[in-house]
């Protein structure tokens, strides 16, 4: 059903918004200040955002919930400033929103909050909002976290994790973990069953959850992460050009990577 996010772009809430959607190829986008401005400097250019003719903060954040079915805040505490109004302009258009407070509502809750939200709503495109990075250092993950269980919690009422567990391999014994992305690749591509190659190539890009969820206790087990392998997370980090890498995050750019590579070799393709 969730289509798309969109945020304003800050520091902080939005910015994790949309680094949940590139990382599961969901589509992102909406609407932020003239100038891609943001608290930290323009917005990067990897972010799909439109800009506003004006500088001003208010305007984007009413036009991302008038072009949303649905908003949701997420802040430690009661709203203030943008994220207030977000919510008072919500109501006063009778837009869907729905405010989770995390200092009283654990991260897991609080995604189970917002996956009914989403479902009852019927929402295709989820606007998100709430503190941007100097309001609340420590929002940036609260948001990831939630959002990507909540994301689980989708993929769980499909009922595709009992199908797909025949595509998971068995876990060898390995005690040289691979140092580097390629390194990974490498060794994936060797080890894997050739049905799991297979269905990591023919799976749809916009699928990649379904991967990751199916794949994630096995990749992070293969490459070393159960092991804090450092070394490939520092690299991993650097290919994604992201100051936040969690260990998920790499085992997913693992996941991509290793998709792109299968699909050169392990799709049939009809030749006229």
């Amino acid at each position: 059903m969730l289509k798309k996010i969109i945020s304003g772009g800050q520091t902080g809430a939005d910015r994790a918004a949309l680094d949940v959607a590139i990382k599961f190829n969901i589509e992102h986008g909406g609407w932020l200040p003239k100038g891609r401005k943001t608290e930290k400097g323009p917005l990067p250019a990897k972010y799909q955002l439109n800009e506003m003719d004006t500088a001003d903060y208010k305007a984007r954040t009413k036009q991302n919930i008038v072009e949303s079915h649905g908003t949701v805040i997420i802040s430690r505490g009661r709203l203030t400033g943008g994220s207030k109004l977000t919510q008072s302009f919500a109501e006063f258009i009778g837009r869907p929103n729905c405010y989770i407070d995390l200092l009283n509502t654990e991260e897991f809750e609080a995604s189970i909050i917002l996956k009914s939200f989403i479902l009852e709503n019927k929402i295709q495109i989820l606007n998100v909002a709430g503190p941007r990075l100097s309001h609340n250092p420590g929002i940036y993950m609260d948001v990831k976290t939630v959002l990507e269980a909540m994301l689980y919690l989708l993929f769980l009422d499909t009922r595709k994790d009992r199908v797909l567990k025949k595509y998971i391999p068995s876990y060898p014994v390995k005690e040289d973990f691979p140092q580097t992305l390629e390194e990974s690749i490498d060794l994936l591509r060797d080890d894997l069953p050739l049905k799991t190659k297979i269905f990591i190539a023919k799976s749809e890009h916009h699928n990649i959850s379904m991967l990751y969820f199916v794949l994630l206790e096995y990749l992070r087990h293969r490459v070393g992460f159960d092991v804090e392998n450092q070394a490939l997370l520092k690299d991993c980090s650097s290919k994604i050009n992201d100051d936040i890498c969690t260990i998920e995050d790499a085992v997913m750019e693992i996941l991509k990577q290793l998709k792109q590579c299968l699909e050169t070799d392990h799709i049939l393709r009809v030749v006229k």
